[in-house]
């Protein structure tokens, strides 16, 4: 009786110093499988930012597309107004030579006042004409003089539009290089990262 007793107690010390070995086993793994746990561990990571990163550049391909719109406006708006400035100075050297023959005009009516005074007299028919034509010339002068000052108006803003839409299509073209430029180099880091571990992976499995 007491043999037997003595064999299940021996049994039972063996089977539970089993368990604990077994269990130190778990708790303790070799490097080889330490190794692998890193190298899926890394997989995941890379996977995910691989992820992100295509997630950011489907983002930023948004926001090019949005840029190439911009682009595109501010391009439009550019030749507009330098179409703009082409007409203000047009019309503004149309306004400056209409106001160089009025003045012309109104020097003309000056001699010829002064040749009529002393010809017939100040209040003759000749003079108050003369007069009449110094008032016309003197008005179409003023007149011409007030479109040449709106021409330099339009063609200072036109070119002042003109310029602030290039700055436009300057930034434009820089965030359009930036957003595509970045996202690419990330997305291929990641590839290149995860085409590493996925290779340390194997050599860690080949060699366990």
């Amino acid at each position: 009786m007491k043999a037997e007793l003595m064999v299940r107690r021996g049994v039972l010390a063996m089977a539970f110093a089993g368990f604990l070995a077994a269990g130190a086993y778990a708790q303790d793994p070799t490097p080889q499988q330490q190794d692998t746990q890193n190298d899926k561990k890394d997989i995941r990571q890379d996977k995910k930012d691989l992820a992100k990163d295509r997630a950011d550049r489907n983002a930023d391909q948004r926001d090019i597309n949005k840029d190439k719109r911009d682009l595109s406006k501010d391009r439009a708006d550019r030749n507009a107004d330098q179409r703009d400035i082409n007409h203000d100075k047009r019309d503004l050297s149309k306004d400056r030579t209409d106001r160089n023959a009025d003045q012309r005009d109104i020097n003309k009516d000056k001699r010829d006042l002064t040749r009529d005074d002393a010809k017939y007299g100040a209040n003759s028919s000749e003079a108050k004409a003369d007069r009449k034509d110094l008032r016309a010339d003197r008005a179409d002068r003023n007149k011409d003089q007030r479109d040449i000052n709106h021409d330099k108006t339009d063609l200072a803003k036109d070119r002042a539009d003109r310029n602030a839409d290039q700055r436009d299509i300057n930034h434009d073209k820089k965030d359009l290089a930036k957003d595509r430029n970045k996202d690419q180099k990330d997305i291929n880091k990641d590839k290149r990262d995860l085409h590493k571990d996925r290779k340390d992976l194997r050599k860690d499995r080949r060699g366990r």
